[in-house]
């Protein structure tokens, strides 16, 4: 508003909440099946078919392989973890973005914030969100590898999983994971300024708002910022999934992250930082397309449920 650009509007952050969760719901729902099977990747490695290799189309065989051993509940385990994490972590994550770039704005024109602008405020809402959400991210693991570890008693539910990894290992067993899920953070700060200079170009090209551009657009400068992002980025999430695996029943002990990277790379060299690594560009990058551009959607369709406010809002 005129004379505090700083201070949140309710109805801003109404919109950016909900349009986050909805987004972060339907793209964690999509790709689930995936995301367990790129997480068993990083974690245990490439597994072996039924035909004795993992030649062919090791993904959809994989999908296969979970399908008849666990049936279809295994290839959603980690669903609920996942919703649970996702509604807050997609709905702080947005709505803090957007108020870091309103604080980092000087001159009233968020769109054209530089790129060191745009880091920060990734960097700052990535940080808020993982250390908020970190918990129910290594329950999600756990889930999706316990059908792997015979022998250890199951968790029953996701409720049941927190009590029992906070008796069991107390607060680091809660929090396993999280400075290499804190490193992760150079993700976003890599996809979100990438996202919005790829909005920018796009929409100076045909000449209209950032804020007006179709859902192709949108969609295309989202998945080519996820790509990006990943490639660069994704050894950390090697790195945090086994930390966040291994448990108080686990053979595998890592005493921390640079052990971990220490054991990672004498045992398997640097592909072993890179497990998982097309299944993940499977997995993020349609869901990457579907977060976004739901989300532009999702706000559009929101903010135009509120009447306009008599004074002019600075977006």
């Amino acid at each position: 508003m005129p004379g505090d650009t700083h201070i949140p509007n309710p109805k801003v952050l109404l919109c950016n909440a909900g349009a986050g969760a909805a987004a972060g719901v339907l793209a964690a729902t999509f790709v689930c099946p995936l995301d367990v099977i790129k997480t068993r990747f990083q974690v245990h490695g490439l597994p072996q078919l039924a035909n004795g290799n993992v030649k062919g189309s090791l993904i959809v065989g994989s999908l296969e392989q979970i399908f008849h051993k666990e049936g279809l509940r295994g290839m959603y385990r980690g669903l609920a973890p996942t919703v649970l994490a996702l509604l807050p972590n997609w709905a702080v994550y947005f709505t803090m973005y957007d108020q870091l770039r309103s604080v980092l704005c000087s001159d009233g024109e968020r769109h054209h914030l530089s790129i060191g602008a745009n880091m920060i405020a990734a960097s700052g809402a990535g940080a808020a969100t993982t250390i908020a959400t970190n918990p129910l991210w290594v329950v999600k693991t756990r889930f999706q590898t316990q059908g792997m570890r015979p022998g250890v008693v199951p968790y029953r539910s996701t409720l049941s999983a927190l009590r029992r990894i906070a008796h069991e290992e107390g607060i680091r067993g809660l929090y396993s994971g999280l400075v290499p899920a804190l490193a992760g953070i150079s993700h976003v700060a890599i996809q979100f300024p990438t996202y919005e200079k790829i909005k920018f170009y796009l929409a100076s090209q045909d000449n209209t708002a950032m804020d007006k551009l179709p859902a192709r657009d949108v969609a295309i400068a989202s998945s080519i910022a996820k790509i990006f992002a990943s490639t660069l980025t994704y050894p950390h999430e090697v790195v945090r999934s086994r930390l966040q695996e291994q448990g108080h029943h686990s053979e595998r002990r890592y005493a921390g992250v640079i052990d971990c990277v220490k054991k990672v790379f004498e045992q398997e060299g640097v592909s072993g930082f890179y497990r998982g690594c097309a299944t993940n560009l499977l997995r993020t990058t349609p869901a990457a397309v579907i977060t976004f551009t739901s989300f532009e959607m999702i706000h559009r369709f929101l903010v135009s449920l509120f009447p306009s406010d008599p004074q002019p809002q600075i977006l």
